[in-house]
C-alpha cells in the first residue's frame, strides 16, 4: 500500500500532474494507503486527467462514470478518517490512556475527534482559498455536508476494531505490530464502503454541492 501511495505522490509532485485542488493532492495519496492499486487505478482514470499538464497534452478529460462523483467524495471524507486514525492511534497508545479499563476507547474518541478536526480544517482551507478565512463558515459546512459520512465511516471502522480488539485478539494488539495496521487497513476499507451510500444520498439531495476533484 505504501508503494501505491508513492506512485501517486511521484505522479503529482515529480511528473507534474498537480491537482487543481490542493486538498485532492492529499486525498489521492491517503486513499492509496488503504485501497492500494485500486486507488492508483481510480487516480489514473479520474485524478490525473484533472491536472493542467494532462489537459494541455490531451485536451478535454475522458467522460467519467456516473458513480465517479460519489466515489471521489467518499474518498474525500474517508481521508479525514484515515488521517485521524494515523495521528490519534500512536498518540493514545503512546500516552497509555485507558477508559473503562481498555486502551481501545481512548482510540475511538481520538480517531473520531481527529477525523472531525481534519474535516473542518479541510473546509477551512477551501474557505481560505476562496478568499474568506471564515472558521465558523467552515464548521457549518462540515457539519451540514460531511459529518454524516464521517460518522458512518467511523462507526464502521471502530466497530470492526472493537470486534478484533475484544473478541479475536483479546486486547493483545498494539500499534507496534504489523497485524494491528493490517486490521486498521481492513477497517478503513469497510468504512469506505459503509460511507458510500450516505455520500450518494447527500449528493442527490443537494447537500453536498462542492464536489472537489470530481471530473467535469
Amino acid at each position: 500500500m505504501f508503494a501505491s501511495t508513492v506512485v501517486v505522490l511521484v505522479d503529482q509532485f515529480v511528473l507534474g500532474y498537480r491537482q487543481p485542488s490542493k486538498i485532492m493532492e492529499m486525498v489521492w495519496p491517503a486513499t492509496a494507503l488503504y485501497l492500494g492499486p485500486a486507488a492508483v487505478l481510480s487516480y489514473t482514470k479520474w485524478g490525473r486527467p484533472q491536472s493542467r499538464q494532462w489537459l494541455d497534452r490531451h485536451g478535454k478529460p475522458p467522460r467519467a462514470s456516473r458513480h465517479a462523483p460519489t466515489t471521489i467524495q467518499t474518498y474525500h471524507c474517508a481521508t479525514h478518517c484515515t488521517l485521524g486514525v494515523i495521528i490519534a492511534t500512536p498518540v493514545t497508545y503512546g500516552v497509555g490512556i485507558e477508559m473503562f479499563g481498555s486502551t481501545l476507547w481512548p482510540e475511538v474518541v481520538g480517531d473520531y475527534v481527529g477525523a472531525v478536526a481534519i474535516g473542518i480544517a479541510f473546509r477551512y482551507s477551501a474557505e481560505a482559498r476562496a478568499g474568506g478565512r471564515r472558521a465558523w463558515a467552515a464548521i457549518r459546512k462540515f457539519f451540514r455536508a460531511d459529518l454524516l459520512t464521517v460518522s458512518v465511516f467511523e462507526f464502521a471502522l471502530l466497530g470492526w476494531l472493537a470486534l478484533m480488539h475484544f473478541h479475536v485478539f483479546h486486547e493483545t494488539l498494539r500499534p507496534g505490530s504489523p497485524v494491528f495496521w493490517l486490521i486498521i487497513q481492513v477497517g478503513l476499507i469497510i468504512g469506505f464502503f459503509a460511507a458510500w451510500l450516505p455520500t450518494l444520498l447527500l449528493i442527490r439531495r443537494g447537500v453536498k454541492t462542492e464536489l472537489l476533484g470530481t471530473p467535469q
